[in-house]
Parts: structure tokens; C-alpha cells; sequence
């Protein structure tokens, strides 16, 4: 087991976004601004060039992201992020879920193809999976929709498994950990969005 300070600093900070977003705290997307930016060099590093391209757009995505929790909390007129956090929380619409894995099957074929055929990478589809799962979810949480915790659940055991398998010990540990805290979150949205909907 080899030691990398900014992948031991990536993973703290994933630690500090694990716990932020299950609390549905809106404060998840500075830290989910920070982590990646740190993760394009140690994934560029590791040969991992499609998760490389998605710090990127994790980096975007979080900028909606919090421009959207913050829209959504002044909508039910919250004076703080932190105020009442389940709001705004729903399942995922039925008419969303076609268009969306068509977009996410899409995404996972052009990532594998750039990666396998421009690329050194050694494991294009793996890599290529993960991705575009992780952009699915990410979506799905700007969106705050309680089934992204699932998706997360999949891209994050997949995830686990290919940070393994490259050497990235630190990172392979911090996503089997998401996974579980996935589970949890998973549950502690229902109760979070049952809540709402009672008071209301």
C-alpha cells in the first residue's frame, strides 16, 4: 500500500461530503467543488481518464447543484441551508427514467469507445460504467430526487472495485463506504421527505 497525500486529501474530504449529503445539507456542494478538483490529478495519474473528465463535470454540477438547493430553498422560503433540508425532496418521475438511462446508456457507449480506442486506458468499460452512472446520480441529487441514493449504491460498489484493482487503496475504501452510507441515506431521505410532506 503506497501513500498519496492528495489522495488521502480527497478522501477526507469525501468523508466531509458523505456526511453532508446525508443530512441533505446544502453545504455538500462547496465541499463537492473542492474533492473533485483534487481527484483530476490523482486520476490522471492513475490512467483513470474517464473519471478525470468527470471531476470536470462534477465540478459544473455542483455549481448547478448548489444554485439549485439554494433556489429550491428560498422557493419554500428557508432563511438557511440548513433549515428544513428535506424540502424539495421527491421520488424520481416515471417519465424521467427512460429518457434518462437512454441519455445515461448513450453516455456509457461514447466514453467506452474514446477510452478504448484513443486511449491506454486498461479497463475503458469499467471506467466508462462508473462514469456515467455517477453522472446519472449526480443529476438525480441536483435534482434531489430520494432514488439517486440507488444508482449511487451500483456506481459506487463498481467504483470501489476499479480503485482496487488500480492501486488507489485510500479511494477503493472511501467508495465502499459511500456505498453504505448510500444504503442509509437511501432510507434517511424517505423519512426525511415523509416528514415534509406531513407537515405541509
Amino acid at each position: 500500500m503506497h501513500f498519496d497525500i492528495l489522495e488521502i486529501a480527497g478522501t477526507a474530504l469525501g468523508l466531509l461530503y458523505l456526511w453532508l449529503e446525508y443530512r441533505a445539507s446544502a453545504w455538500l456542494w462547496v465541499v463537492s467543488i473542492a474533492m473533485p478538483a483534487i481527484y483530476l490529478v490523482v486520476y490522471y495519474r492513475a490512467g483513470l481518464y474517464a473519471d478525470f473528465g468527470i471531476s470536470v463535470y462534477y465540478i459544473l454540477a455542483s455549481v448547478y447543484g448548489l444554485w439549485a438547493w439554494l433556489r429550491s430553498a428560498r422557493l419554500h422560503q428557508l432563511s438557511a441551508p440548513e433549515a428544513n433540508a428535506g424540502a424539495g425532496i421527491t421520488r424520481t418521475p416515471r417519465r424521467v427514467w427512460l429518457p434518462m438511462m437512454a441519455v445515461g446508456a448513450a453516455v456509457f457507449l461514447v466514453i467506452g469507445l474514446i477510452l478504448s480506442r484513443l486511449t491506454n486506458s486498461t479497463v475503458p468499460w469499467a471506467d466508462a460504467l462508473t462514469t456515467a452512472l455517477s453522472i446519472m446520480a449526480m443529476w438525480m441529487l441536483a435534482r434531489k430526487y430520494l432514488e439517486q441514493w440507488l444508482v449511487w449504491i451500483v456506481a459506487d460498489l463498481g467504483c470501489a472495485a476499479l480503485y482496487l484493482y488500480k492501486g488507489l487503496d485510500f479511494t477503493a475504501g472511501l467508495y465502499l463506504l459511500y456505498a453504505v452510507v448510500a444504503a442509509l441515506g437511501y432510507r434517511r431521505w424517505q423519512q426525511m421527505m415523509k416528514q415534509t410532506l406531513t407537515k405541509q
